[in-house]
């Protein structure tokens, strides 16, 4: 007699909102896990979050602004929210325009993932972004951003030298790195 599949998802027995803020809110679920286990799961909700890398002439756009949470400034590609009803590139356009000022005519998504999936349900997709047009920054309040292009292989420094500690960032930059080194294969 065959085994029957295991599920490939949790069941959610029960689920109910723990917190909500302006940004995100928490669930505390109990689920039935694929593998049987029951099991509470506290978990952050988000909308989701674009990021941008910016590459050109061999550089790539990097920001520098203090994060909270980390208690430092960070050395970051420009990143932010999905807001309500809007799609993943309208947000990385927006992004990019308001803490940098600059427009891109060329715009490919290049990588999706997830930021912290053991508690934080939130995706993240990558947009390099070419052709740039420069314009004028539109911060939001709280935004003090300060932009400047490295060169890629300065910015790979970075990352190996652990003076780059933003995940998104550091797989921005490698992702940047390995398209590179294919590209210089193939001359």
């Amino acid at each position: 007699m065959p085994k029957p599949k295991p599920a490939t998802k949790a069941q959610v027995l029960s689920s109910r909102e723990a917190y909500r803020g302006p940004v995100f809110w928490v669930t505390t679920d109990d689920v039935l896990e694929p593998t049987g286990v029951r099991v509470r799961r506290d978990v952050v909700r988000h909308s989701g979050s674009v990021v941008v890398l910016v590459a050109e002439r061999g550089k790539v756009l990097l920001e520098r602004q203090y994060r909270h949470a980390a208690g430092r400034y960070l050395h970051e590609l420009p990143a932010g929210r999905i807001d309500v009803g809007e799609s993943e590139l309208t947000a990385a356009k927006r992004e990019l325009l308001e803490e940098t000022g600059f427009t891109a005519r060329k715009w490919k998504r290049i990588l999706r993932f997830w930021a912290s999936p053991g508690f934080v349900a939130e995706a993240m997709s990558i947009y390099l972004a070419r052709d740039l047009t420069p314009g004028t920054a539109q911060p939001e309040g709280d935004e003090v951003i300060k932009i400047q292009f490295v060169p890629l292989k300065k910015a790979v420094a970075m990352v190996l030298g652990g003076r780059i500690q933003d995940a998104k960032t550091i797989a921005g930059v490698l992702w940047l790195d390995q398209q590179s080194r294919r590209a210089s294969r193939k001359q």
